[in-house]
């Protein structure tokens, strides 16, 4: 072996060895005898190297996964033989392997076992056995090995495909056959033997039993000599996780109901016997979470008992089954209660199931109703923030409280589907009586009051939010719960999660204010102070704003006495803030984005007449415009790189806030009828001039582009006149990206304007096109994968925008470019069709054939276009799924031959008994296609129902590639 390349293999090795190690692996998994070399000196024990051993298991794998058909059998006994010698060599070492490498060892003897015990090894496990007997390396070797077969046959994770599935199942049933009943007699010897003794290997023993009970004979395990000793080993300190586990697993396996519920009940009476229900006794966590999840699991099964059996109508052994479910609750509500999470999460199943059965009783009893009732305090409880969580910098074990959250979330809303009288009482009483002493509660508890009646706007579901009428005794404690909320003064609590709940809250109920609008100002007033967009907090400032947003949209119609005062009172949060003053503002753009579309939302709703609208709008947008200017020419003198993207985003931005408050227009209020045209165009006058500055194009670009999109829609054929020269600026020397960006404002005007464009589009028509071939042609590296996704994004909008231009009835744009110019454009949407394989460019291309074949293919279309239909088209349409890259299992790609299939029908529609006899008498037989078939395709072309010759040309080529 190449000893230098080697060396490589060490971790603290120079990466140019590393290089070449890694070279040299690639060299001896091609190479077709470079096993041999490894075998051998596994074999031999050649190496005491380490990562030279796993090396050479590495290359061993490779060539037992991938190239093992390839060996003669002489070959393949080669390596047979280095496996078990290698496996015998381990029980004379004096040091075990390292971890890395017996796992490694064991993935080789898994991938051997599955690719031989069928055929010639099937003596594979009696081999092991004979080799390792007793010996405690032996045994950890051949457990590993166990667990590698079972992540190859049953492994949930790894995707098989179906001739690898059938093989596997296969494997299992020989295996039960064959030889399940000796490995677990060999597992009860190891486990017997080393329990007192070696804790790892015990360990890694029950581990196996936990995985292999899954799909072998339950009684093999579940029966008294096996659980014994597994409710032994819940004793053993060192063992009773993996004894949990295991009997978890036991627990879970799928068997007749009423035998489930027999082995659940027992095995319950002896844990509980032995003390395992005395929770509060148990101070190791990691125990009892392993503890709960078996709870869990028992309580899960004898639900499922209870479903099936009630399914059968074997109504007494349900009743069996209920009352065995019952007997659980008490541990379960120990368990949902302890105040580790972890423990606490992992019942929650159970709890949610049992909830799902009371759901499905007529009438629960006192103990059912009790039950409830304490499911309901414990979620209460649990839901509590506890000190240690750090709210100013959230790391793992607060997202993982956060998860947990969700889950009682989940349980909060199955228990209002029990009973939603008593969850409405319990919560509004918690409620109450903190919000009564909220100065003088602590944090998490003045939170959770909050987010309890945050969440019952989700657990009691009505439709719009409608909470305040409909059901009186509902609405009426919603409404007193949310008038506490906003009299109370709660809002000014001095912590950030209690202001993030208050606003949530009274959001999430907005409709309360249409019942009850005089609450409306001090609401307004806490959003506007420092309880929140000017709070100290900037992540309760920033959701402040998204939330006042909000507020301020629903309620839009209860604005009108506040609205000056609002935008007096928000001038300030409005200013853009330039790169160079050093200020802070308060609020980040994004938050701006909301402050701004506020008070857009503000003026155009508001019921002024539209002269005082425009002023407001005009007051709003003329600072913006203003700092525009100035910061343009600063842009344009700026000689640092760094100042002038600084500068190009604060442009951004101003650009970015003027778009935004342009969505505060709808259909019922346009910005004509709120007189407001003149400042947008204003707007648009002082933006465009930034199209043509030489810096930082792309930022400048996008924020323009983004803004011209919102004024097409808003100023309708105002915006038209700014288009041409926008469009000029826009399409100097540009990128892919530039013009994959501006091909959608296009297509955008074109699909708006119609025919009222077609003479600007005639105009930059063929400059457009010209910057589209020019990026396309431009040469790029082979592997630039990069550079060539941008190509084909390019592609496909070019190919997007002769479809709008087409599908807008404006053929005329293309027909007045003249003969060599058409025939450009139309042999590059043959070759979109034909030669790319992207099927949604080529879907695309399709779309634009047929309807230039419609709108030009009759007798009096263009002159020398039905031939172009003959040479170009028709072709277009087989060779294109001819193509070996053109799969037809492939969900786009059937969506392209469906449109291709429209091509066809459009054409024969066009031309009619002329291109069947062109198909039947040229084009087909020149593709060597069978007489008959010929026949079969043309009376299905000629079917009536365009969807019978969509599934017909689906077979005719699937018949017709090999």
């Amino acid at each position: 072996m190449d000893e230098q390349a080697l060396l490589g293999l060490n971790p603290n090795a120079d990466s140019d060895f590393r290089q070449r190690a890694l070279a040299y692996f690639e060299q001896l998994k091609i190479s077709p005898d470079a096993w041999q070399v490894c075998a051998e000196a596994l074999a031999q024990r050649t190496y005491s190297d380490d990562h030279i051993k796993f090396f050479c298991f590495q290359v061993l794998e490779h060539q037992v996964k991938y190239k093992y058909s390839e060996l003669t059998t002489v070959q393949q006994q080669l390596i047979r033989e280095t496996l078990v010698s290698w496996l015998q060599a381990q029980m004379l070492n004096p040091q075990p392997e390292k971890t890395f490498i017996r796992n490694k060892a064991a993935q080789v003897f898994a991938l051997l076992f599955v690719t031989e015990y069928l055929t010639t090894w099937p003596k594979f496990f009696f081999d092991i056995l004979s080799v390792v007997d007793l010996n405690p390396r032996g045994v950890d070797l051949y457990l590993r090995i166990l667990m590698a077969i079972d992540s190859e046959l049953v492994d949930r994770d790894v995707v098989h495909t179906s001739e690898e599935a059938r093989r596997n199942t296969l494997i299992k049933d020989t295996m039960r056959e064959q030889c399940i009943p000796n490995l677990v007699e060999s597992w009860y010897q190891i486990l017997q033997n080393y329990q007192y003794t070696n804790s790892e290997v015990t360990c890694q023993c029950l581990e196996v039993v936990g995985a292999y009970v899954s799909w072998i004979d339950l009684s093999l395990i579940a029966n008294d000599r096996f659980i014994n000793m597994l409710l032994g080993h819940m004793s053993i300190e060192v063992l009773r996780e993996e004894a949990c586990d295991c009997l978890f697993e036991i627990v879970n396996k799928g068997m007749d109901p009423v035998d489930k519920m027999k082995l659940v009940e027992s095995l319950c009476q002896v844990l509980q016997s032995a003390g395992f229900f005395s929770i509060d006794q148990e101070e190791d966590v990691d125990f009892l979470a392993r503890f709960s999840k078996l709870v869990n699991g028992m309580g899960q099964s004898l639900i499922v008992s209870w479903t099936k059996l009630i399914k059968n109508g074997d109504i007494k052994n349900a009743q069996e089954a209920l009352q065995a479910v019952e007997t659980k609750v008490a541990l379960m509500l120990q368990l949902l209660i302890h105040e580790d999470d972890d423990i606490s999460s992992n019942i929650i199943g159970f709890c949610y199931d049992y909830l799902h059965i009371l759901k499905q009783l007529t009438v629960l009893s006192e103990q059912q109703k009790a039950n409830v009732e304490a499911i309901m305090l414990a979620v209460m409880k649990k839901l509590t923030y506890d000190e240690e969580y750090n709210f100013e910098n959230e790391g793992e074990d607060e997202a993982m409280f956060v998860e947990y959250r969700k889950q009682l979330k989940l349980l909060l809303d199955r228990l209002a589907q029990v009973s939603p009288e008593l969850l409405l009482a319990s919560v509004r009483r918690v409620f109450s009586s903190t919000l009564q002493n909220w100065q003088t509660t602590r944090f998490m508890d003045v939170e959770v009051a909050i987010r309890l009646l945050y969440m019952l706007a989700e657990a009691l579901p009505v439709s719009h939010g409608a909470h305040f009428s409909g059901d009186v005794s509902k609405a009426s404690a919603l409404q007193d719960m949310m008038r506490t909320l906003v009299t109370s003064g709660v809002s000014s609590y001095q912590h950030t999660s209690v202001t993030l709940e208050f606003f949530e809250t009274v959001v999430r109920y907005e409709k309360f204010f249409t019942v009850e609008p005089q609450h409306i100002p001090c609401v307004l007033m806490a959003f506007l102070d420092h309880r929140g967009l000017r709070h100290s907090s900037a992540k309760v400032r920033s959701r402040a704003a998204y939330l006042f947003s909000r507020f301020v949209k629903s309620l839009n119609k209860q604005m009108n006495p506040f609205i000056e005062d609002i935008l007096n009172r928000i001038q300030d949060l409005l200013e853009l803030s330039p790169p160079e003053n050093g200020y802070q503002s308060l609020l980040s753009s994004d938050d701006q984005l909301f402050i701004y579309e506020t008070a857009g939302v503000l003026i155009v709703n508001s019921e002024y007449p539209a002269e005082r609208k425009q002023a407001l709008m005009r007051n709003l947008l003329t600072p913006l415009m203003e700092k525009f200017k100035i910061l343009l020419e600063k842009l344009m003198l700026a000689q640092d790189e760094e100042r002038q993207a600084s500068l190009a985003d604060c442009l951004n931005h101003a650009v970015g806030f003027a778009s935004r408050t342009s969505k505060a227009f709808s259909n019922k209020q346009t910005v004509k009828q709120c007189g407001c045209s003149e400042v947008y165009l204003d707007c648009l006058q002082t933006f465009l001039p930034a199209l043509s500055c030489p810096l930082q194009k792309e930022v400048l670009r996008s924020g323009v582009r983004t803004f011209l999109h919102r004024m097409i829609i808003c100023l309708e054929e105002e915006v038209l006149p700014f288009i041409p020269s926008a469009s000029e600026h826009m399409l100097k020397d540009c990128e892919a990206k530039d013009l994959q960006e501006f091909i959608p404002l296009i297509n955008q005007i074109t699909a708006k304007f119609k025919i009222q464009v077609s003479p600007f589009l005639q105009q930059m028509f063929m400059p457009l096109l010209h910057a589209i071939f020019e990026v396309l042609l431009r040469p790029a590296e082979d592997n630039d994968q990069s550079a060539a996704l941008e190509k084909q994004m390019l592609r496909r909008s070019y190919f997007a925008f002769l479809q709008t231009v087409t599908g807008s009835g404006m053929s005329e744009v293309i027909a007045n470019q003249g003969a060599e110019n058409v025939e450009r454009v139309l042999v590059t949407v043959i070759q979109g069709a034909v030669e790319y394989p992207d099927p949604i460019a080529q879907k695309t291309c399709f779309i634009i054939l047929s309807k230039l074949v419609e709108l030009w293919g009759g007798k009096d279309g263009p002159v020398g276009f039905a031939d172009f239909v003959y040479k170009h088209i028709v072709p277009a349409c087989f060779l294109a799924p001819l193509k070996q890259s053109f799969d037809l299992a492939d969900a786009q790609t059937v969506l392209a031959l469906s449109e291709c299939a429209v091509t066809l029908k459009t054409i024969h529609l066009k031309r009619g008994p002329e291109c069947v006899q062109y198909l039947q008498q040229e084009y087909l037989p020149s593709l060597q296609v069978a007489p008959e078939i010929i026949q079969e395709f043309c009376q299905a072309l000629q079917q009536p129902d365009a969807k019978v010759f969509k599934n017909y040309l689906k077979v005719f080529f699937q018949r017709a590639k090999p």
